[in-house]
């Protein structure tokens, strides 16, 4: 059976011994910037999160699976003890975490909240759908809407009364986000003559929303790519706007209908306890975000936002299809590991510990990705030195595509081979071992495919940036290697590193070279320089928490990361060596 309990010790010692977050915490604070928690509050937010996600959200994951949203004339209801669960949440302050305390939010760190993500994902994927749309919608408008329009919706969705969405998909452009056909006609004179604000009337049809529709909250704020009239083709001409299910009435509550409603949902491999909406916009109120034109760019905030989330996704599944596998392993009896010996528990057989120690390497430096990339949006966010800052944003940037894909295509992985563990009693629904591969497939392919990410990062992010921001993460973990080659108990890790590194940048500079003559290799070797890429990040990662272990004589640390860099890490090899092999497809 599914077992999950947070790995709480493994957080803290991420956050507060390896990345020491709450000493830059402290920092900021005596900086006279917006008071941080210290790291006993962490503590106990971590803490209540982990009671969140056990005991009210994992009870929900399997039975809201079997039932699914159901849909009944543009009405979606979602699974029994969602509703309550979602309010109880809400009521306890958990929507409004990374929030602008102007408006009602708690201003906590990024490193911080993206380990309650994990939680969530961990217990209940479709029940943290709902809470992270809110929270990436939330940032959009706090980053980039009218301070009426932010008077008027943040403080509900801070509050969790209300829930956020994205509205960009449509059936016949897919990830092509220029070739959207919804429209935003401006107001006729008479409406703006009755008083009502400034607004827009939305026409088109979305696919493939997230929360379009459901029974959670009072009020569902959508965020809809159109284009206003006249505006040139391609992704230029998109605007932003803001279409609420109900317009808000003159004391601010919802009131009036607005012209959108959910005319479908899709029945899906799944995530079945999130209701994925086809929506449909009849001369809705919409109201303008930003600047005409620059809706695309707008949205990058919230998309960037949740594929951070949804790398946690990744990580979440993975990390409960481990603990479920282990402890499956520990009980289950079949097999000989010596012939003519009783029989073992199958964690005896040498497959089975490989499998299991896999899911671990990868689940711990997946999480240590996490929390470094949450303490560089933490530094680009708060920090008062305008240098420190860029360079912790073009971090950011980097590594943003290599954790939404590097950490889903590793979190299916580890769901499978829990599923393996099981054997036939993880193929069957009874366990709810399938229900993890299932959930853990779709975190690979929305918020832009790996595909995508995998060409972000190396035709934007690296080749696109002269190698500038990779520059310098080179740089960083070069030092970090060569400052811990003469540590006995870590010189085989650092060394290991240290081949595969140099591996990286010979292959970088090597595409640098021949994409300027070749235009078609990035799109080409993509996919396969992100796993590289992502494996030898890995590795750096593991050194640094190795190297934490060492302080407090944690021998298993030292055991996964040896693990991770004689079995997992020399996968690199592989990648270095098609890549180079690459003409021009």
């Amino acid at each position: 059976m599914i077992q999950y309990q947070a790995p709480l010790q493994q957080i803290q010692s991420l956050l507060f011994n390896i990345f020491e977050v709450d000493q830059y915490w402290r920092t900021v604070v005596a900086g006279n910037r917006e008071a941080l928690p210290d790291r006993e509050l962490a503590q106990s937010i971590l803490e209540e999160a982990a009671k969140i996600a056990q005991n009210l959200l994992l009870p929900l994951n399997q039975s809201g699976d079997q039932q699914g949203c159901r849909f009944d004339n543009g009405q979606v209801t979602t699974p029994d003890g969602f509703s309550e669960a979602f309010r109880t949440y809400a009521a306890s302050g958990w929507c409004g975490l990374g929030g602008n305390p102007q408006y009602g939010g708690q201003n906590l760190p990024k490193s911080l909240t993206l380990m309650v993500d994990e939680m969530l994902y961990a217990s209940n994927p479709s029940f943290a759908l709902y809470s992270v749309l809110s929270s990436g919608a939330s940032l959009l408008i706090d980053c980039h809407a009218s301070d009426s329009l932010k008077q008027q919706y943040l403080p509900a969705l801070y509050e969790g009364r209300w829930t956020g969405t994205m509205c960009l998909t449509e059936a016949h452009a897919g990830s092509d986000l220029g070739a959207i056909t919804t429209r935003a006609e401006p107001a006729q004179s008479e409406e703006k003559q009755k008083g009502k604000p400034d607004h827009y009337k939305i026409t088109g049809n979305k696919i493939f929303i997230t929360g379009g529709e459901h029974d959670l909250s009072d009020n569902i704020i959508h965020l809809v790519l159109a284009r206003l009239p006249g505006a040139p083709a391609g992704s230029k001409g998109i605007s932003l706007f803001l279409v609420p299910k109900f317009i808000l009435d003159e004391a601010g509550h919802p009131g009036q209908r607005n012209g959108v409603r959910c005319i479908g949902i899709e029945t899906k491999m799944g995530i079945k306890a999130s209701s994925t909406c086809q929506m449909q916009f009849e001369s809705a109120v919409g109201y303008l975000i930003g600047t005409p034109g620059r809706g695309l760019n707008h949205m990058f905030t919230m998309m960037n936002e949740e594929r951070l989330s949804i790398a946690m996704q990744g990580l979440g599944i993975a990390e409960t299809g481990y603990q479920s596998s282990l402890a499956y392993a520990q009980e289950r009896v079949q097999g000989q590991v010596a012939p003519g010996a009783a029989n073992n528990t199958i964690i005896e057989h040498p497959d089975i510990k490989r499998m299991l120690m896999t899911q671990k390497a990868l689940n711990g430096a997946g999480r240590a990705l996490a929390a470094y990339i949450g303490h560089q949006v933490d530094i680009s966010r708060f920090s008062t030195n305008e240098t420190e800052q860029a360079d912790a944003g073009k971090m950011v940037a980097l590594l943003t595509p290599v954790a939404k894909s590097f950490l889903t295509d590793n979190g299916f992985q580890c769901a499978v081979l829990a599923q393996q563990i099981f054997g036939g009693h993880g193929y069957i629904s009874e366990t709810g071992v399938e229900q993890l591969v299932r959930d853990a497939r779709i975190a690979q392919i929305y918020e832009g495919t790996n595909g995508i990410q995998a060409l972000d990062l190396l035709s934007r992010k690296i080749l696109g940036d002269k190698l500038v921001g990779y520059q310098k993460l080179y740089q960083e973990m070069d030092d970090w290697v060569q400052s811990k080659k003469s540590v006995p108990e870590l010189s085989n890790i650092a060394k290991a590193t240290e081949q595969t590194l140099t591996e990286l940048d010979q292959t970088t500079r090597w595409i640098a070279d021949k994409n300027s003559s070749n235009p078609a290799l990035a799109g080409a070797v993509a996919s396969e320089y992100l796993e590289l890429f992502g494996l030898t990040v890995y590795s750096y990662l593991w050194l640094r928490v190795a190297d934490s272990g060492l302080e407090s004589e944690n021998k298993k640390t030292l055991e996964t990361a040896n693990f991770y860099v004689q079995h997992l890490l020399p996968h690199s090899q592989a990648f270095e060596r098609s890549i180079v092999a690459t003409d021009c497809v």
